[in-house]
């Protein structure tokens, strides 16, 4: 489903009484976000405008709203967690019927990490294991730039929803960009 109707569609459940209100606001900052996007190559706009600023407008909508302000993190956060984190953690899940599915998502996982602009990251592999250890992330710069770097460990934790508790594939991390880290730190091992 397109982030915007989704969006749309989850306000509507959790605030009804000021959905409508939050969603016309949230969508006047998403279009300006989206206009003052310059210099970004195809992956990295389609990223954004997909995938993280429809969260950040959510986000700086909820807390220009005088009602709403004092708990914009905490509903950002709610549905970034219970919608975007929950999605992706099922067809993660779901693929995991797959025969051979560690192999096969780790050597996917791995060459895209090896040719994203998306981050900057350095791989490394074994048998069992393989980490990614990314020291500049698109998500983390763009909570930067759009004025609310505060929101950044909400896509953090969307990971660790989508990594935890899978049957095949294990998930760690010491540290984030976006917690204040120095870098992502992600382990991911055979279980």
């Amino acid at each position: 489903m397109d982030q915007q109707k989704q969006i749309h569609k989850w306000l509507r459940e959790v605030i009804a009484d000021d959905s409508e209100r939050i969603f016309e606001v949230q969508s006047s900052v998403y279009s300006d976000c989206v206009d003052s996007l310059r210099g970004r190559t195809p992956n990295q706009y389609k990223t954004l405008t997909k995938t993280i600023l429809p969260r950040v407008a959510l986000y700086k909508a909820l807390k220009a709203d005088d009602k709403l302000s004092g708990s914009a993190y905490e509903l950002t956060h709610r549905y970034m967690v219970e919608v975007i984190g929950t999605q992706k953690h099922k067809s993660t899940a779901v693929l995991e019927i797959i025969p051979g599915f560690y192999r096969i998502y780790s050597r996917s996982f791995l060459k895209i990490m090896r040719t994203t602009d998306l981050q900057k990251s350095t791989q490394e592999e074994g048998k069992d294991y393989y980490n990614i250890t990314i020291t500049d992330c698109l998500w983390h710069n763009a909570c930067r730039e759009f004025g609310c770097p505060e929101l950044c460990p909400a896509f953090c934790d969307v990971d660790d929803i989508t990594y935890g508790d899978l049957k095949k594939l294990g998930f760690t991390r010491t540290q984030t960009l976006g917690k204040g880290g120095e870098c992502c730190d992600f382990h991911f091992y055979r279980k």
